[in-house]
């Protein structure tokens, strides 16, 4: 099932999108404004991980797809905590020529829509380190999220460190924020 926003559709991860997956996990700009540790991936590593997806629903992950420029970033929701009705998700838009354009912002609402809406989750979690004002105004600011929290000095990034910005969303919240009314 694809997801679609205003501008993007979340849709499967195909083979087929590899190559551009390959060059967004090795460009230095991005990885810098990522929370997680990268080291420089090869091809076969890229395939690796599109191999061992897990298909048991607690982790699934996005191509945001546009019309006019094809593959763009990717979104997720991962460790899907059915139980607790919860989840983790991030997002990277891999071409710089079209971040600031809404694309992000969309693909969150998208992301958002059918983690409430679809999925009935009860919550939302992300991180975002402290130097990536660009999304934390995105997830704060256009999205509804709040910070819950910071862990000090968490990354190291180009010989400095940085903190950790702990952000979260409920449903009561979202549905307030888009005023799109809960449903039962």
């Amino acid at each position: 099932m694809n997801v679609h926003g205003d501008k993007i559709t979340l849709r499967a991860v195909e083979k087929s999108d590899l190559a551009a997956l390959h060059q967004w996990a090795n460009d230095p700009e991005i990885q810098f404004n990522l929370g997680q540790w990268h080291f420089p991936l090869s091809e076969t590593a890229i395939l690796q991980w599109f191999e061992t997806f897990r298909h048991d629903g607690l982790d699934q992950r996005f191509v945001i797809d546009t019309i006019e420029y094809g593959p763009i970033g990717m979104t997720n929701l991962v460790n899907i905590n059915w139980k607790d009705r919860n989840a983790f998700t991030g997002i990277m838009v891999g071409m710089p020529a079209l971040r600031r354009k809404g694309f992000g912002a969309d693909a969150v609402r998208a992301t958002m829509r059918y983690a409430f809406e679809e999925l009935g989750l009860e919550r939302l979690d992300t991180t975002i380190i402290a130097h990536n004002i660009a999304s934390l105004g995105l997830y704060l600011g256009k999205c509804g999220w709040i910070e819950e929290g910071r862990k000090a000095r968490a990354f190291f990034r180009r010989n400095q460190f940085h903190d950790n910005v702990i952000l979260g969303i409920t449903r009561d919240r979202y549905f307030k924020h888009t005023g799109r009314g809960q449903q039962p």
